[in-house]
Protein backbone atom coordinates (compact mmCIF):
# COMPACT_ATOMS: atom_id res chain seq x y z
CA UNK A 1 0.00 0.00 0.00
CA UNK A 2 1.49 3.55 -1.17
CA UNK A 3 1.23 6.15 1.67
CA UNK A 4 0.90 10.00 0.09
CA UNK A 5 1.14 12.81 2.29
CA UNK A 6 -0.98 15.72 0.91
CA UNK A 7 -0.33 19.43 2.49
CA UNK A 8 -2.03 23.04 2.23
CA UNK A 9 -4.08 24.94 4.17
CA UNK A 10 -6.77 25.11 1.97
CA UNK A 11 -9.24 22.10 2.29
CA UNK A 12 -10.52 22.21 -1.07
CA UNK A 13 -7.12 21.71 -2.08
CA UNK A 14 -6.39 18.73 -0.25
CA UNK A 15 -9.80 17.34 -1.64
CA UNK A 16 -8.96 17.93 -4.81
CA UNK A 17 -5.00 16.73 -4.90
CA UNK A 18 -6.26 13.41 -3.11
CA UNK A 19 -8.91 12.61 -5.52
CA UNK A 20 -6.17 13.21 -8.48
CA UNK A 21 -3.73 10.82 -6.28
CA UNK A 22 -6.98 8.10 -5.97
CA UNK A 23 -7.58 8.20 -9.94
CA UNK A 24 -4.18 8.24 -11.09
CA UNK A 25 -2.71 5.70 -8.58
CA UNK A 26 -5.99 3.35 -7.76
CA UNK A 27 -7.65 2.18 -4.24
CA UNK A 28 -4.67 1.00 -2.49
CA UNK A 29 -3.51 4.42 -1.07
CA UNK A 30 -3.01 5.93 2.19
CA UNK A 31 -3.77 9.18 2.08
CA UNK A 32 -2.96 11.26 4.99
CA UNK A 33 -3.31 15.68 5.32
CA UNK A 34 -2.15 18.10 7.01
CA UNK A 35 -2.77 21.77 6.70
CA UNK A 36 0.12 23.29 7.94
CA UNK A 37 4.17 22.98 6.96
CA UNK A 38 4.65 22.14 10.87
CA UNK A 39 1.62 19.25 11.22
CA UNK A 40 3.28 17.80 7.96
CA UNK A 41 6.60 17.54 9.63
CA UNK A 42 5.35 16.16 13.13
CA UNK A 43 3.65 13.34 10.29
CA UNK A 44 7.27 13.20 9.04
CA UNK A 45 8.41 12.50 12.67
CA UNK A 46 5.85 9.25 12.80
CA UNK A 47 9.17 7.43 11.28
CA UNK A 48 6.49 5.83 8.98
CA UNK A 49 7.62 5.55 5.26
CA UNK A 50 5.98 7.82 2.61
CA UNK A 51 5.79 7.01 -1.38
CA UNK A 52 4.94 10.72 -2.34
CA UNK A 53 4.68 13.83 -0.70
CA UNK A 54 2.55 16.68 -2.33
CA UNK A 55 2.98 20.22 -0.72
CA UNK A 56 1.54 24.17 -1.25
CA UNK A 57 4.03 26.91 -1.37
CA UNK A 58 2.58 29.25 0.62
CA UNK A 59 0.68 28.53 4.14
CA UNK A 60 1.89 29.87 7.32
CA UNK A 61 4.03 32.37 7.75
CA UNK A 62 6.36 31.35 10.49
CA UNK A 63 9.21 30.63 7.79
CA UNK A 64 9.94 34.12 6.83
CA UNK A 65 11.94 35.08 4.75
CA UNK A 66 11.31 31.52 3.34
CA UNK A 67 7.57 30.11 2.33
CA UNK A 68 6.31 27.06 4.68
CA UNK A 69 6.24 24.81 2.29
CA UNK A 70 9.91 25.54 1.22
CA UNK A 71 10.77 24.69 4.84
CA UNK A 72 9.59 21.81 4.59
CA UNK A 73 10.73 20.46 1.82
CA UNK A 74 14.38 21.38 2.98
CA UNK A 75 13.07 19.12 6.39
CA UNK A 76 11.91 16.28 4.18
CA UNK A 77 15.53 16.36 2.55
CA UNK A 78 17.26 15.69 5.74
CA UNK A 79 15.49 12.38 6.43
CA UNK A 80 17.34 9.80 4.65
CA UNK A 81 13.94 7.70 4.66
CA UNK A 82 12.28 10.05 2.40
CA UNK A 83 15.52 9.95 -0.11
CA UNK A 84 13.61 8.45 -2.54
CA UNK A 85 10.17 9.82 -1.93
CA UNK A 86 9.05 11.78 -5.11
CA UNK A 87 7.60 15.23 -3.29
CA UNK A 88 5.73 17.88 -5.89
CA UNK A 89 4.93 21.07 -5.25
CA UNK A 90 2.03 22.57 -6.10
CA UNK A 91 1.61 26.43 -5.73
CA UNK A 92 0.20 29.25 -7.53
CA UNK A 93 3.36 31.56 -6.65
CA UNK A 94 5.32 33.17 -9.30
CA UNK A 95 8.62 31.76 -8.22
CA UNK A 96 7.49 28.16 -7.76
CA UNK A 97 8.95 26.43 -10.70
CA UNK A 98 12.36 28.22 -9.56
CA UNK A 99 12.00 27.32 -5.40
CA UNK A 100 11.30 23.62 -7.29
CA UNK A 101 14.40 23.47 -9.05
CA UNK A 102 16.74 25.12 -6.53
CA UNK A 103 15.05 22.03 -4.33
CA UNK A 104 15.15 19.24 -6.83
CA UNK A 105 11.72 18.33 -6.44
CA UNK A 106 8.70 18.73 -8.82
CA UNK A 107 6.58 21.27 -9.60
CA UNK A 108 2.87 21.60 -11.01
CA UNK A 109 1.61 25.48 -10.93
CA UNK A 110 -2.18 25.07 -9.49
CA UNK A 111 -3.19 26.77 -12.85
CA UNK A 112 -1.98 23.91 -14.82
CA UNK A 113 -2.87 21.59 -11.90
CA UNK A 114 -6.48 22.86 -12.00
CA UNK A 115 -7.03 22.14 -16.30
CA UNK A 116 -4.47 19.06 -16.65
CA UNK A 117 -4.36 15.59 -14.73
CA UNK A 118 -1.75 14.58 -17.48
CA UNK A 119 0.84 16.86 -14.99
CA UNK A 120 -0.47 14.83 -12.55
CA UNK A 121 0.56 11.55 -14.16
CA UNK A 122 3.76 12.87 -15.76
CA UNK A 123 4.93 12.87 -11.95
CA UNK A 124 3.15 10.16 -10.33
CA UNK A 125 2.77 6.72 -12.70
Amino acid sequence: MKRILIVDDIKGWRVFNSEIVQEILGDELEIITAESAREAYDILLENKPLDVIITDLQMEDDFMPKYAGEWLIEQIKTFSRYNNTRIILISASYNARNIAEMLGVNCIPKPTALKSISAYRAILE
